[in-house]
């Protein structure tokens, strides 16, 4: 499917689930990476991320276009097209659209690196690693142990 095709797809999807026409431009975005589509206010155009067709499919495709439809005509007719509004919601629902994108987040997770006092027995998380020779427990300066690595998402 190309950029032409897109735009086709979303004319059509418009016209059968809105009753109003798409008179703009749609194109695939590969830089999305969580999102699965965009509406750009300041022009109107639409853009879809490719993975959700290419990993999804047509059905899940059609529930991002009806999304980025209900934005781009609550906007044209002057109505909130945010998210957290109320019409947008129900205009969502009525047509049956996506109101997440199944692209799941790639976050990155982040290591900490878990220290014990020997004294005191107190924990540190600490995301650089400490020279346990050089440095000392803040509350009784007792010895520090090393632990464990712990990886959690950011």
């Amino acid at each position: 499917m190309n950029n032409q095709d897109l735009t086709e797809l979303i004319k059509k999807v418009s016209q059968e689930y809105f009753g109003k026409p798409f008179i703009h431009q749609a194109c695939f975005n590969s830089r999305l990476k969580t999102t699965g589509g965009r509406f750009h206010l300041n022009d109107r155009h639409i853009d879809i991320n490719p993975k959700i067709y290419e990993q999804f499919g047509y059905g899940t495709l059609v529930g991002v276009i009806k999304h980025e439809l209900c934005h781009y005509h609550l906007y044209n007719d002057g109505l909130p097209a945010q998210h957290r509004d109320r019409t947008f919601k129900v205009l969502l629902q009525q047509v049956g659209g996506l109101r997440y994108s199944p692209i799941q987040s790639s976050v990155k997770k982040k290591t900490y690196h878990i220290y014990e006092c020997s004294n005191c027995h107190h924990i540190y998380r600490r995301v650089k690693k400490l020279n346990t020779q050089k440095y000392v427990c803040g509350i009784c300066r007792g010895k520090l142990k090393y632990i464990k690595d712990l990886n959690i998402s950011a």
